[in-house]
């Protein structure tokens, strides 16, 4: 799949916004602490990756029932779900310099009902040609094994067309207004179950 920039200025994936708000001194301060001690470009993504992957849990996960939509609140409160984390991650790369984008898949259940939009991250780095797309969410349930990976992806999930999945191609440098909408609106997670969106 050819992954789309919404924004043909490379320079709009390396912006501080309302959500990816990576000029925020919490945000540079863990991008400061990741960078010390794998300073490379390529390690600190990845340090990155595997930090927001696995050291914030996902709220379903842990049964936090607060929402987070801004990386500075992710990170602060350390809880989210998949869109926020994703934009956790999203800062923490343009903190450091590299290009990030916001980017969707629709998954469903196994027969193909309750569809709903999943959050990941593109990832550009330095020189390179391509972006590459992350899922930060967390490796749960067992068996979901998502790694960081610039070459073969390796995602939580493959779509499936025979279950009304789908890969969104287009890249976003803040949240897409749908996502953000319903993040910005939900008193809690319970209340967000029930509005997550099923489509773009």
């Amino acid at each position: 799949m050819e992954l789309i920039q919404q924004n043909p200025d490379i320079a709009a994936y390396l912006a501080a916004g309302e959500a990816v708000d990576h000029d925020h001194p919490l945000v540079r301060a863990t991008a400061d602490r990741i960078a010390a001690a794998h300073p490379d470009a390529y390690a600190y993504a990845e340090a990155a990756y595997v930090f927001v992957r696995d050291a914030i849990p996902h709220s379903q996960d842990s049964g936090d029932l607060r929402v987070t939509w801004r990386a500075s609140d992710v990170l602060e409160q350390g809880t989210g779900i998949c869109y926020a984390k994703s934009v956790a991650y999203a800062a923490l790369l343009r903190a450091r310099g590299v290009p990030a984008a916001l980017c969707y898949q629709r998954l469903a259940d196994d027969d193909g009902s309750n569809p709903v939009v999943h959050g990941l991250v593109a990832v550009r780095l330095p020189g390179g040609d391509r972006w590459a797309r992350q899922d930060v969410r967390g490796n749960v349930p067992p068996g979901v094994d998502a790694q960081f990976s610039l070459e073969e992806e390796r995602l939580a999930w493959t779509v499936r067309p025979e279950f009304n999945e789908v890969d969104y191609p287009v890249l976003y440098d803040e949240p897409h207004p749908v996502v953000l909408r319903t993040l910005q609106a939900a008193p809690d997670r319970p209340h967000l179950w029930r509005t997550l969106p099923t489509e773009l």
